[in-house]
């Protein structure tokens, strides 16, 4: 034997095993079904599981110094948001001591309105209290031993005398809200926890 053939023999390649396709598929497809089962699978929303995009069921109002300062449980059980924030867009328009009650449940129950003037000097869609402070003694009184605390309702629209009253919702820039009426000076959004708000 001459040398280049003792090369050739020596570099000479294997021969290739023969390959089962068929098995090799099978074990693939086992594979990915056994992964498979891993992962969770998406579900279709829960009943009452919030919908992204869409209007709450119910939101919470939290009392604060700023906006909100009462919101709570009446006497008889009634949960309650009043403010004499309120105001008309229009010029010249009205303020508005508004008390929003809801029934023990969350669920609406009714609005007072009270017009008042506007105070002087006020810039367009400024939300400022209306100086009623005898008109707001007179609805908490209203209310009896009331206690301030979150309250979780249901928004609501209601009209009185041509003006909405209430919480209208909204999409903005991608972002839901709930946004006071009239005046639009309070937004919640979600988590709709009352926590936070937009002014």
């Amino acid at each position: 034997m001459d040398e280049s053939t003792a090369l050739r023999r020596t570099y000479r390649p294997a021969a290739r095993p023969t390959v089962h396709l068929g098995r090799r598929v099978v074990t693939a497809l086992a594979l990915v079904a056994v992964l498979a089962g891993c992962v969770p699978s998406p579900t279709s929303p829960r009943e009452g599981d919030p919908v992204p995009g869409a209007a709450p069921e119910r939101f919470t109002i939290v009392p604060d110094d700023y906006h909100v300062p009462y919101a709570g449980t009446a006497e008889d059980g009634r949960r309650f948001f009043l403010s004499d924030e309120l105001f008309s867009p229009e010029p010249g328009g009205p303020s508005y001591v508004g008390l929003f009650l809801w029934h023990a449940d969350g669920t609406f129950d009714e609005v007072r309105v009270d017009a008042v003037a506007r105070p002087d000097g006020v810039p367009p869609m400024q939300a400022v209290p209306a100086g009623a402070d005898d008109l707001v003694q007179a609805r908490l009184a209203e209310l009896g031993d009331h206690v301030l605390e979150p309250v979780d309702v249901e928004p609501f629209l209601e009209e009185v005398d041509g003006t909405e009253f209430g919480w209208r919702f909204q999409e903005y820039d991608g972002t839901a809200m709930l946004n006071i009426e009239p005046g639009n000076f309070i937004a919640y959004y979600e988590p709709w926890d009352g926590l936070e708000y937009d002014t």
